[in-house]
């Protein structure tokens, strides 16, 4: 039976504490991967608790990580983390932007040393709920994506989100994979026993390959955003190169091409960047909001091909998801919630999702 919203998140926070995660910070935590799959999605919500299970039995992450202040301008600053997981010091990153873009009217952060930080459309959403326009990307730890025309793995999943408001209090909210598919959804398809479908992976020798362990177990890799050559993946392969400009060029962050990026005993250093934008520099107060919703309520009104299938704009499928999963409550598929049973009774937490 799917758990409620409120006994996911507490779920959550109950194994970050036992992890050893002040509560403050895993309430943070706790709050970005519930948000992740209430919102439907799920490749980065509970089903990321494993991972994070093995990185902290390996010293990869510091549970008690606080991120810190490098250096700070009134329109930037460099961030810290500390080498724990990075939703805590991406939390504090996006406040910080937003905070100065409304003193000064756009501001930039960034953040080093730091793990794997959730979703990204939970940070721009950020913005967008304090009437500013939000833009995060975060580079990756693992190397899992082959350039166009390349054999050998050499980028990451590499994401990238925007979201603006709307007059009609309905954000546009953009989260993607510079990949065709993000990791954790080839990740479910392994722990439900399921193929992959054509398009999402490449086995070693850079052939299509429906086994959801190709990329992380058997040497293959992801495929950049279009699939193939021929469906014009160099796009997604220049996104990718554009978010690691950004997240690790611009924070100091280790490149994810150099060979001591993955090899680090101790911590992490995956580079994130985060700007908001304040329309009001631009616009009269109001007027780009309501410009917004007028355009996107145009798209929407699109004649459809299908009428079962209305035409929509990115986040209309995660605000309708949420509505349902806050309703009817947030299921687990059942490989998943016995990985994250053991580990929960591991570190001492109570169960909550039966």
């Amino acid at each position: 039976m799917p758990a409620t919203y409120d006994n996911h998140r507490a779920q959550l926070k109950a194994i970050l504490c036992g992890w050893g995660m002040p509560e403050d910070n895993a309430e943070i935590t706790a709050q970005v991967l519930a948000w992740s799959d209430l919102h439907g999605v799920d490749s980065h919500g509970i089903s990321m608790i494993p991972g994070y299970d093995l990185l902290r039995r390996n010293g990869r992450v510091a549970m008690d990580a606080e991120p810190k202040v490098v250096s700070e301008t009134p329109v930037s600053a460099v961030i810290d983390g500390g080498g724990g997981l990075g939703h805590v010091p991406a939390h504090f990153a996006m406040s910080t932007a937003i905070e100065k873009a409304k003193t000064v009217g756009m501001a930039a952060t960034v953040v080093r040393a730091s793990a794997h930080f959730g979703a990204a459309g939970f940070y721009t959403l950020m913005a967008a709920n304090a009437g500013l326009i939000g833009m995060t990307c975060t580079s990756a730890s693992g190397i899992q994506v082959a350039p166009t025309f390349g054999k050998q793995a050499r980028l990451g999943t590499d994401p990238w989100s925007f979201a603006a408001p709307s007059a009609d209090g309905v954000p546009f909210l953009l989260d993607m994979a510079t990949t065709t598919v993000a990791a954790g959804r080839i990740r479910n398809k392994a722990n439900e026993n399921l193929p992959t479908p054509d398009g999402w992976v490449l086995d070693s020798e850079g052939r299509p390959s429906n086994d959801p362990l190709v990329a992380k177990q058997k040497g293959g890799s992801l495929t950049s955003l279009g699939g193939s050559p021929e469906n014009s993946s160099y796009k997604g392969y220049g996104l990718s190169v554009m978010v690691n400009i950004l997240g690790s060029c611009l924070s100091g962050a280790t490149l994810i091409t150099d060979p001591e990026h993955t090899k680090k005993p101790i911590g992490m250093d995956i580079g994130h960047f985060f700007m908001a934008i304040d329309p009001a520099i631009f616009r009269g107060a109001g007027d780009f909001e309501t410009d917004v919703a007028t355009f996107l309520g145009e798209l929407r009104g699109t004649a459809p091909v299908d009428l079962a299938q209305p035409v929509m704009v990115a986040g209309d499928p995660q605000w309708r998801l949420a509505e349902t999963r806050m309703r009817d409550g947030i299921p687990v598929g059942t490989g998943l919630l016995g990985q994250v049973r053991q580990i929960a009774q591991a570190a001492a937490a109570d169960w909550l999702l039966d």
